[in-house]
């Protein structure tokens, strides 16, 4: 206590007690904040997911509602209306969705590899399942739903076919079983059903397709086989002409088979789309198995037939294709993926009626094509989804909620010009649903960083995703390395331009990009295009040697700088590095190469984004550089820095030039807490990155991960197996190992067993984070940017930047700018460490600063300007003036305490109060975990600091008292990606990538979430169904219209009794109870919903009204043609007629 006493004579403090256990408080003043975040004010819930359905597995769509249904192999459905309608649904169970059917212009019915079905009520904003059918003895193989029926077909691996009333969800007693079905004289089985559907023409006679090459005509009144069609090659699938009298099948050897409903043994054509036709009449070579076929047809013109697969064998490499027949011609469309499966869509929804097919949805593995079957070419629909997130693996994810307004629309305009041309001319034929009503409208951006250099900007305004604008950073550096230039394959990279952290200032539009191959990339934005006759180049060397403290290295601007201040006439190296003819690991010399050369060729540079400098890390001593860790961008200051684990260098982007390059060691000065071992030199090149924890020369027995700083992506070690005493790295589990040491490449997809096997992440990491003796390396982990009191005691506020170290210290930097204008451009920028704020547990992961009232101090920025207007003077001086940072005077002269430092780390939150520099708060957010990501953030009551934990765990803390808010188990186990991609952002939004190819979104606002119902999109509409074809006269005279069938005489339990108990179980879904709920959530739902039932019960009686009008005419017209006939039959005798 006495400690605390002598301060408070000091400060002039009074002593506080503690608020809650958690918070340690040390002396407080008394004017004490009023924190208005409450824990009501927090809600955590899934809002959105954007993105390609990762792993698809089968498709369906209504022609009525017009909304596709896509689902995956992890149980997942997503459903597509017009663009900005979509939604998410999953199974529980997880299985693989095998078959979706559409019970059109009501529900889908899902099939799953767990031998469920599933019915889906899609009238409700968030869909639900209503009943549910689990089969115990049976596999499901193949599903068919007659339109308009409510009696759903389901054929088995073991050949039968049951049948299910889609209302109550309760199997039929009437069995179709395989062995009715085949000849009494096979004795082999059929083998598994593969498809089924009733004639068009005739509900009674359904048509059963079996693996073997067997197709059955059944006919369900009489339960017997009417034909019987064998052919000698394995069928994949089946599809009838709409007259009913012919239907097609494909089969395993490329061939496809056409045959008359009436005609015996042979089919009456055989076409072999893809095979070479032998001169001397034999059978033509066999080809890969057509999976599926459809045969539509037009009024006025030749039917389509279109398939997949079928190729020849000798097309190695061909891309996968679907052919599409129409009279003489055949095209074959090339794929970009496998295709999983395709569909036609039709004018009608009704299979007896002419289809008059005008576009082929197609579902690859990796995308979703559209193709317009009504023009020359069959070009494809521009795809207004956001399905692209994918092109190339992503990286790294920034998120920005209320950004300017005026950012949106100049990065679409620039954006826009990037469009492919060559579209279809027609509107996006996927058109079903409504948008939501949603009141949130502030600007967000989302940008995602690829493994092959992209950045993309995405608008993400309004729960919607739509890409704005596309950066291709590899452009910077030449491509085509020579053979010789590549050395050793292990100093070559798979993703070299892999995108690691950005930076991005949204009010100068100022971006910073650091990759894998150690190089900053600093670009402005403008409107105008430039050609970039060199591109400007800064090459640092940032080398670590304890034995080296009294001659820091010099970054390399023009000549090699001994000392921490420039002199200001260095002038940057422009030109290229020098070319190197190999780079091996032997390189005695050290050669001061880049891991990349940057091109000397003029760049032509469009409107947006263009590069204004290029730095880059050289190899030094024989070692490839380290990976970047941490960056931060200033447009006030002009000052860009990154760090790694030897260090940090600041870089003036203005005139480019490094102004400092320390060690982290020499940041501490004489003050350096840690008892160091000089390094030794290495014997062998060690991956070195802060991925494999191989610790310097020698490995440790146990595991030790490094902890993920909050931008190095260099991630711990999770899965390690050791074989013969070498370490394995699992590769689909790593991300971004040390440059140049190996050939790894981006994780594809993430092991689902990664928790079982490590036992979470919390595990795999050492308790001591701390611990010197094995740990060598500080890297810089995070920095900060501010106006603050840079030392203890300060009476005025200075430009600073914050250093936090993944040892867990805080060091700060006074920054002395030129005065801005002209002699910004000549003065050297002075920086000088003014030693170490605050220490805390784990590496430092955020730091922020607050003022006296509470609320968060931004960084200073320059507002946007347009770099590549050449009239200078005093307009552009003016834009470029920094924008004062407020200060009330009062508060500096009396000295008090008037700002706050916020610093977070892996473990532990503390609040520093400034100039006194005494920690007033402190939480310890985890003690068995360690937070992966965490942000100040504004909410729109006030701040606090989100976390994101490596166990799962979203913590929100208030400011400055950091008082836990919240704290969720959202993910109940963590795997990689999420790690690498989790980013929190203000308004309580935040989101991460839950697939490679998947956005999921969230929010923790009370507010948000409130309003979630309405600002959802609307999946059901109130459609009419389409009249069905007029029979005309003679059909209906003659009977050669479609045949109807009374399902429920041979169906319902009277006529067929019931099915065995055992055979299927009943489960009744949540699905009417989540649609009570999502009906009760907000009023603006209920009056929605209430409209909509007045809505369909107004055209329902509408429907009533006009039918009795019809029959009363109908009736009237009747008893005329009645009465006449009474007249002219009254004096006629018998004979006569």
């Amino acid at each position: 206590m006495k400690k605390f006493n002598i301060r408070k004579v000091l400060d002039g403090l009074k002593e506080v007690s503690s608020s809650t256990p958690s918070v340690q408080v040390g002396p407080q003043e008394n004017h004490l904040i009023q924190e208005t975040l409450q824990s009501e004010h927090f809600q955590l819930c899934k809002t959105v997911r954007h993105g390609f359905p990762y792993q698809p597995s089968s498709m369906a769509f209504d022609p009525v509602q017009k909304i596709l249904a896509i689902g995956t192999q992890s149980g997942a459905l997503r459903l597509f209306g017009r663009p900005g309608v979509e939604c998410y649904c999953q199974h529980e169970s997880g299985a693989a969705v095998i078959q979706l059917q559409f019970l059109i212009n009501e529900a889908l019915v899902s099939a799953l590899a767990d031998d469920s079905v599933h019915l889906w009520n899609l009238r409700q904003k968030r869909p639900a399942i209503l009943h549910s059918l689990k089969f115990n003895r049976e596999r499901i193989t193949f599903c068919h739903l007659p339109f308009q029926s409510k009696w759903l077909y389901i054929g088995t691996e073991r050949g039968n076919i049951h049948i299910v009333n889609v209302e109550s969800f309760m199997l039929s007693g009437y069995v179709i079983m395989w062995n009715k079905a085949i000849e009494l004289s096979s004795k082999a089985h059929p083998g598994p059903v593969v498809h089924i559907s009733d004639n068009p023409m005739d509900e009674g006679k359904l048509i059963i397709g079996f693996e073997s090459g067997i197709v059955v005509l059944w006919d369900l009144k009489s339960k017997k086989a009417d034909y019987r069609y064998t052919y000698d090659e394995a069928i994949h699938s089946v599809a009838w002409h709409h007259e009913g009298k012919q239907f097609i099948c494909s089969h395993s050897d490329g061939t496809l088979t056409i045959w008359n409903v009436r005609g015996q043994g042979k089919p009456i054509q055989t076409i072999t789309p893809h095979g070479k036709q032998p001169k001397d009449g034999k059978k033509p070579e066999p080809c890969k198995p057509i999976l599926k076929v459809e045969y539509k047809t037009t009024r006025n013109g030749d039917p389509f037939i279109i398939l997949s697969g079928g190729l020849s064998y000798d097309t190695v490499g061909r891309r996968p294709c679907l052919t599409v027949m129409h009279g003489k011609s055949t095209a074959v469309l090339e794929m970009d993926y496998p295709i999983v499966d395709f569909l036609t869509l039709c004018e009608t929804p009704y299979p007896n009626d002419f289809q008059e097919p005008y576009a082929v949805v197609v579902l690859l593995e990796k995308d979703l094509v559209v193709i317009d079957l009504a023009q020359n070419g069959y070009p494809i629909f521009e795809n207004p989804y956001p399905l692209t997130i994918h092109e190339s693996p992503v990286t790294c994810c920034e998120y920005f909620a209320d950004c300017p307004v005026d950012l949106i629309p100049a990065l679409y305009s620039v954006g826009s010009r990037q469009k492919r041309q060559g579209y279809s001319k027609k509107e996006w034929p996927i058109s079903g649903g409504n948008w939501g009503q949603g009141t949130q409208s502030y600007p967000e951006i989302i940008i995602t960083g690829h493994a092959d250099g992209t950045v993309k900007f995405w608008d993400a305004s309004a729960i919607m995703l739509q890409v704005l604008y596309k950066l291709k950073t590899a452009k910077v550096f030449d491509r085509n390395r020579s053979k010789e230039d590549k050395g050793s394959t292990e100093t070559s990279d798979e993703d070299p331009f892999a995108i690691q952290i950005m930076s991005w200032c949204p009010e100068s539009r100022m971006l910073c990009v650091a990759g894998v191959s150690a190089n900053v990339i600093i670009y402005r934005f403008s409107k105008l295009e430039v050609t970039t006759e060199v591109v400007q180049l800064l090459e640092v060397r940032m080398q670590y040697e304890l034995n080296d403290i009294e001659s820091p290295d010099g970054g390399g601007g023009g000549g090699e700088q001994t000392s921490a201040h420039p002199t200001p006439g260095a002038s940057p190296q422009t030109s290229g590095p020098p070319s190197h003819p190999s780079t091996s690991s032997n390189n005695s010399d050290g050669g001061n190469i880049p891991c990349l050369k940057v091109r000397s060729t003029p760049l032509k540079q469009s409107p947006g984004y263009q590069v204004d400098l290029v730095v880059q890390l050289v190899w030094v001593s024989g070692e490839p550089p380290q990976q970047i860790t941490s960056l931060a961008l200033n447009s006030s200051y002009g000052l860009v820095v990154f760090g790694n684990s030897n260090g940090l260098a600041v870089v003036d982007y203005i005139q480019k030039t490094v102004v400092l390059n320390l060690g982290t060691v020499e940041l501490y000065g004489s003050n350096d807490p840690y008892q160091r071992q000089p390094r030794s030199p290495r014997k062998t090149r060690q991956p070195s990155g802060g991925l494999c924890d191989i610790n310097e020369g020698s490995a440790t027995s146990e595991d030790r991960c490094k902890s993920p700083t909050s931008g190095n992506l260099s991630f711990s070690v999770l899965l390690r197996e050791r074989k013969g005493g070498r370490v394995f790295v699992k590769r689909d589990v790593l991300f971004f190992p040390a440059k140049m040491s190996r050939k790894l490449s981006l994780p594809t997809e993430l092991k689902p067993d990664l928790d079982h096997r490590d036992n979470s992440f919390s595990r795999s990491r050492s308790s001591s984070v701390t611990s010197i003796d094995k740990e060598a390396r500080e890297a810089i982990s995070s920095f900060h940017f501010c106006e603050t009191f840079a030392r203890k005691g300060d009476s005025t506020l200075t430009h600073c930047l914050y250093v936090g170290t993944s040892l867990g210290t805080v060091l700060a930097l006074a920054l002395t700018l030129p005065p801005a204008g002209e002699q910004r451009q000549l003065q050297p920028v002075i920086i000088s460490p003014t030693g170490m704020l605050v220490r805390l547990k784990g590496s430092i992961l955020r730091m922020a600063v607050l003022d006296s009232t509470g609320s968060q101090v931004p960084p200073a920025y320059e507002p946007w300007y347009e770099p590549n207007v050449t009239a200078d003077g005093e307009e552009r001086e003016k834009v470029r003036k920094r924008r004062p940072v407020s200060v009330s005077p009062s508060t500096s002269q009396d000295l008090n305490e008037s700002q706050y430092a916020v610093v977070c780390s892996e473990k532990q939150a503390k609040v520093i109060s400034l100039p006194s520099q005494t920690c007033i708060y402190k939480h310890s957010i985890t003690e068995t975990s360690f937070i992966l990501r965490a942000d100040v953030v504004q909410m729109s009551q006030g701040v606090c600091v989100a976390c994101f934990c490596a166990n799962g765990h979203i913590m929100t803390l208030s400011l400055p008292g950091l008082r836990p808010l919240m704290d969720v188990n959202y993910l109940p186990l963590t795997d990689m990606r999420i790690a690498r991609t989790f980013c929190f952002t203000n308004l309580g939004q935040a989101m991460y990538l839950c697939s490679p190819t998947e956005v999921q979104r969230i929010t923790y606002s009370q507010d948000t979430c409130e309003n979630l119902q309405e600002m959802l999109g609307e999946l059901f509409t109130p459609v009419e169904t389409p009249e069905a074809p007029n029979r005309g006269f003679f059909k209906g005279l003659f009977g050669g219209g479609a045949q109807s069938l009374d399902r429920e005489e041979l169906f319902g339990e009277l006529a067929a009794g019931k099915a065995s108990r055992s055979l299927a179980q009943h489960i009744p879904g949540p699905g009417g109870i989540e649609g009570m709920k999502g009906a009760a959530s907000g009023v603006v739902g209920d009056l929605a919903r209430a409209r909509i039932a007045l809505d369909e019960r107004g055209q329902k009686l509408g429907e009533l009204e006009e039918r009795t009008a019809a029959m009363m005419a109908s009736a009237d017209s009747f008893s005329k043609h009645a009465h006449e006939m009474m007249l002219k039959c009254k004096d006629k005798k018998w004979y006569q007629f």
